[in-house]
């Protein structure tokens, strides 16, 4: 049970690691008050396709690696207490 443990923590730093760094790595989306008021359009080329530029990539692999990372934390600690 112990290499369990050991491997699981590895794992969750490594994601951890990686986490920050993505998150870090993202560049504001909001347009602020003036996209509120102006209003932005959604029917351009870009906005389309979004998801397959860099960052798309980015933002999809990050929420991914959340997902891991809560299920890591929920396995973490149900290892922990038995």
């Amino acid at each position: 049970m112990e290499i369990v443990k050991n491997v699981l923590v590895g794992i969750y730093l490594v994601i951890c690691v990686i986490l920050i760094v993505l998150v870090l790595s993202q560049s504001k989306e909001d347009g602020g008050a003036s996209g509120t008021i102006v209003g932005a359009s959604a029917n351009n080329f870009y906005e389309k396709n979004k998801g397959r530029t860099k960052e798309g990539k980015v933002k999809r692999a990050t929420i991914t690696l959340m997902v891991l990372y809560f299920i890591l934390t929920i396995a973490l600690g149900v290892v922990y207490i038995v």
